[in-house]
């Protein structure tokens, strides 16, 4: 099974594993699962970290990819796409754009954010 990780799942899980849900835990440690980070997290993490918003830094990203066993997933033209139909249930456009992934690539999504839940074609993890 693939999951993808929301932004503020791939950082708790590197800085702060406490804070995610006892069922977030277990599917991230299911050896069987393929673990995935949108390329558009690195760019949000990016993004924030040089507006002074986040604290962590390039090289906590490449270690937590390889320490989780992530596979970074490419945004394509099909998820840009998926935004045209995608309700405004969320504003967010670093988490539209993740939405649009799932969605596309019909794979559950990994965060505690309340609004995903929103898209009932999504599948949440939390």
């Amino acid at each position: 099974m693939r999951l993808l990780l929301d932004t503020v799942t791939f950082i708790w899980s590197i800085n702060s594993p406490e804070r995610l849900s006892r069922r977030a835990l277990k599917a991230l440690q299911d050896h069987s699962a393929l673990l995935e980070l949108s390329a558009v997290s690195l760019s949000e993490i990016a993004i924030k970290k040089a507006k002074g918003k986040l604290s962590v830094r390039k090289d906590e990203v490449i270690a937590g990819i390889a320490d989780l066993q992530l596979r970074v997933l490419s945004y394509t033209r099909d998820h840009a796409y998926q935004l045209f139909t995608l309700p405004l249930h969320h504003l967010d456009p670093f988490d539209r754009q993740i939405i649009s992934q799932a969605l596309v690539e019909q794979i559950p999504i990994v965060t505690c954010d309340e609004k995903f839940k929103l898209y009932k074609e999504v599948e949440v993890i939390w």
